[in-house]
């Protein structure tokens, strides 16, 4: 037994004992993209659809991070960065018990992407940009935070005063603004499936 861990660890079951449990692969499934581009719309469509194919997930993103593990993080630089830091080590924790994490976070800068990467490890992590240009997001804008962003109310926000860069390598690139719904949750499953099945 290795110095370095603990012995209550010795009797955790491994990542392969809970996949066969589940009959799946575990995998996070990343999507970035500037808000309004239909991250959160996609991420609870293709959760549904792997639940009735009998497939265990979990989504993380802004409403159920933002309000518990991170209410205490704001949106400037650093925040953000222990934002994705804290959201990459729960979704290492879904990974580690057989789950099929969907995670739908803006995460706007390649370092931020790649410091995610490393936690995950990136066999694990299927990045999904979801691609629509800011003037269609913009028209999206339910909430109003685009415009109050422009007002000057609300600062370091994405696509305005913030900077967001295209991902260089993701594993799927999904144009919300040319296609709905259903063909983009349609192209995602298609990927998606055969890297968790059993």
């Amino acid at each position: 037994m290795s110095k370095n861990i603990h012995p209550v660890f010795d009797k955790v079951l491994s990542r392969e004992d809970k996949e066969k449990l589940l009959n799946q692969h575990a995998i996070v499934v990343w999507m970035t993209g500037l808000s309004g581009a239909g991250k959160t719309t996609i991420a609870s469509n293709i959760a549904k659809q792997l639940n009735k194919l009998g497939y265990l997930t979990q989504i993380l993103d802004g409403d159920n991070i933002r309000t518990g593990i991170n209410n205490n993080l704001g949106f400037s630089e650093v925040d953000r960065y222990e934002n994705i830091r804290r959201i990459s080590e729960v979704s290492k924790l879904f990974l580690d018990c057989g789950i099929v994490c969907i995670n739908s976070f803006i995460s706007p800068t390649n370092e931020i992407r790649n410091m995610a990467k490393e936690i995950i490890g990136e066999d694990n992590l299927f990045e999904v940009f979801v691609d629509s240009p800011i003037e269609v997001c913009e028209q999206r804008d339910i909430k109003g935070l685009y415009k109050k962003a422009r007002a000057g109310k609300i600062k370091n926000f994405t696509g305005i005063d913030s900077p967001f860069e295209i991902p260089s390598n993701p594993s799927l690139v999904l144009n919300t603004a040319d296609k709905n719904v259903e063909v983009c949750v349609q192209e995602l499953l298609e990927k998606l499936l055969p890297r968790i099945k059993y």
